[in-house]
């Protein structure tokens, strides 16, 4: 990993604004609200909390939250335009993402003008912006799609104009964990600003990315509960949060037994109901029904899980279906205050498996009590 120091790394959770910007997704402000108090609560150090911008009702829903005088620092999203910065200000915030086009094909098909102009942009945004005594984060759309030698220029102008850090979005999702760590590696080690780093799933690496952000020297990471987020959605919180402690050795200051009470709120509140497969915070993912991983998890849980699920508010299961052993099958009985010596568990289990299989799924507890019964 780099210069960045691990207990310094901050979280910027974009739920309230990129999460919301998901095709289909409104939140009300009593949902925003309580997003924002839970996941202030989990530890999370930063909010991007909505785009002023978008009128009078978005500002009030801002204004609202900075209202609630949370530990969480709350900034918002704008394009680099004084109107913007204006509206943001008018909100109550203090902190601000300035976005601008970085990409040349963002600069020719989007915005139709030069790298000259956007670099007058950011000089008149950021200027403003400071003049206003502001925290400013200068996010680089299409960053991961720019000219490196482009990105370097804007970032020694950001720094210069005092910017507080600069922001590598990965907007279309379209790089690997290699290519992310060599592109955000070299430009912390050619500008003096601290970096963030913004990443989109599109091609289902989002976490990764933002992983290999935060070990080639980003201070600052973007996530979404859940993951929620446009198109194929961000790097999910609970995720990046479990990656960085358990594959990077890397443990924030965040209480992570919150994570399923947080991923079922906002799965609520968005209307996506989140899978029970969804890693980290699925309900269903410390569920074991295989008989050689039930033993080995009964014998020692580590042997098959890589933390305890109740770090993440979760708990153990024992699937009872077709791929269920001996073990799996008593230590199922015994919590559901079946006498084993009344059971003829080889008999109870081949039953098992034969109606497992018929019937495509796992038993219930209620049929496993009906089977044991006439086995």
């Amino acid at each position: 990993m780099k210069e960045t120091n691990k207990s310094q790394i901050i979280i910027d959770d974009t739920t309230l604004r990129d999460g919301e910007q998901a095709a289909g997704v409104v939140f009300s402000l009593d949902e925003k609200k309580r997003i924002a108090k839970l996941l202030d609560e989990t530890g999370v150090g930063e909010l991007e909390c909505g785009i002023p911008a978008m009128g009078r009702e978005e500002q009030a829903s801002v204004k609202a939250l900075v209202d609630l005088n949370l530990k969480a620092r709350l900034i918002t999203w704008n394009r680099a335009v004084i109107s913007d910065i204006q509206a943001s200000i008018d909100s109550g915030v203090r902190a601000v993402d300035i976005s601008l086009s970085v990409s040349d094909i963002h600069i020719k098909h989007k915005l139709c003008k030069s790298r000259g102009w956007v670099r007058e942009q950011l000089k008149v945004a950021l200027g403003f912006a400071k003049d206003h005594d502001l925290y400013v984060s200068i996010g680089g759309e299409d960053a991961s799609r720019a000219d490196m030698g482009f990105l370097v220029e804007l970032m020694e102008i950001s720094r210069s104009l005092g910017a507080d850090r600069f922001r590598f979005c990965d907007t279309l999702g379209i790089l690997d964990p290699f290519t992310t760590y060599d592109k955000v590696s070299y430009l912390a080690g050619r500008v003096d600003l601290a970096l963030e780093v913004h990443t989109h799933n599109d091609l289902g690496m989002a976490t990764a990315n933002a992983i290999a952000g935060v070990r080639a020297g980003a201070k600052f990471v973007n996530t979404t509960v859940n993951g929620l987020g446009e198109r194929a959605g961000n790097a999910a919180l609970e995720e990046v949060v479990m990656a960085l402690k358990h594959a990077c050795g890397i443990e924030l200051q965040v209480d992570t037994s919150r994570f399923v009470e947080l991923s079922k709120l906002v799965g609520q509140a968005s209307c996506r109901p989140v899978p029970e497969w969804k890693a980290v915070v699925g309900e269903k993912v410390f569920s074991h029904e295989s008989g050689l991983h039930a033993d080995g998890v009964i014998k020692f849980p580590g042997n098959y899980e890589g933390y305890d699920p109740a770090e993440v508010g979760l708990v153990r299961h024992m699937v009872i279906g077709k791929h269920s052993g001996g073990h799996g099958l008593r230590q199922r009985l015994k919590s559901l205050k079946i006498d084993l010596q009344m059971v003829d568990i080889d008999a109870l289990l081949s039953k098992v498996r034969s109606v497992s299989q018929a019937r495509k799924r796992a038993l219930s507890d209620r049929e496993l009590r009906q089977l044991c019964q006439v086995v």
